[in-house]
């Protein structure tokens, strides 16, 4: 995988417009640094994720964080090519002249469609076979994507509750002038700690991760329209202009 440069300049962009305007109104980045809060903001949203996912779900999530900030990899122009590619091949040599294609395929989806397509496997079953891959795979990525949305939703609100706690520490604290400014540093600085971890990193990874399901599922429904075209023996050409409508 090549990496996003876009999402890594947004990210940067939104923390540095955030600290930007801070210090242009005289503020300073210090005043925004508060362990008790981010460890309340961190740990209550964790906690909470941990309750709602399974572990299989919650650990497939944060492997598919990894991608934000990385390009699919998919060029589906290359993709059609190789299936023309093949269906020459088949054409001219048969579907067994493909197997020597094997060794060329490095991505799993597309290496198990070629497999069935050199064991002689019908057209619908190839077609039926994948799809269940296919399906199983966008359930998974969309539900790591709802599973960041949803903690995107707890942050804000664990930010409150951190606001609250801090504020009970200062009315505890009032005959103490000393202990009024850390407690009134937790109480504001957890409410930017989780408006601004949802609205800079959950929630958008939530909608990247939605966005790069439907890119690898266009990217599989491709290949079976492909495979299955090769398997039905059809023109070459006729292939190709069909899969250039996935572009």
């Amino acid at each position: 995988m090549r990496p996003d440069y876009l999402s890594v300049a947004g990210i940067l962009l939104g923390f540095l417009a955030i600290t930007g305007g801070n210090w242009l109104e005289g503020g300073h980045i210090s005043a925004l640094m508060n362990g008790p809060a981010l460890v309340i903001v961190l740990g209550g949203t964790v906690g909470a994720s941990l309750l709602q996912a399974p572990l299989p779900l919650f650990t497939h999530a944060l492997r598919l964080a990894v991608q934000v900030f990385a390009d699919s990899g998919h060029d589906l122009e290359k993709t059609i090519a190789r299936m023309v590619h093949w269906s020459q091949v088949a054409r001219r040599d048969g579907l067994l002249g493909l197997e020597r294609e094997t060794g060329r395929v490095s991505e799993p989806f597309l290496e198990k469609g070629l497999q069935l397509l050199v064991d002689g496997s019908e057209p619908e079953e190839i077609r039926d076979m994948l799809e269940v891959d296919l399906d199983a795979q966008e359930h998974r990525d969309l539900q790591a994507a709802a599973l960041f949305e949803a903690m995107g939703g707890y942050a804000p609100t664990i930010g409150i509750l951190g606001a609250v706690m801090g504020l009970i520490h200062v009315m505890q604290n009032l005959a103490d002038p000393a202990k009024l400014g850390p407690g009134i540093a937790t109480a504001f600085v957890a409410t930017i700690y989780g408006v601004g971890l949802a609205n800079l990193l959950l929630l958008p990874f939530a909608s990247k991760l939605k966005a790069l399901a439907l890119q690898r599922s266009r990217y599989r429904d491709l290949v079976i329209e492909g495979l299955v075209g090769v398997a039905e023996g059809e023109n070459p050409r006729n292939i190709e202009l069909k899969l250039k409508g996935f572009l």
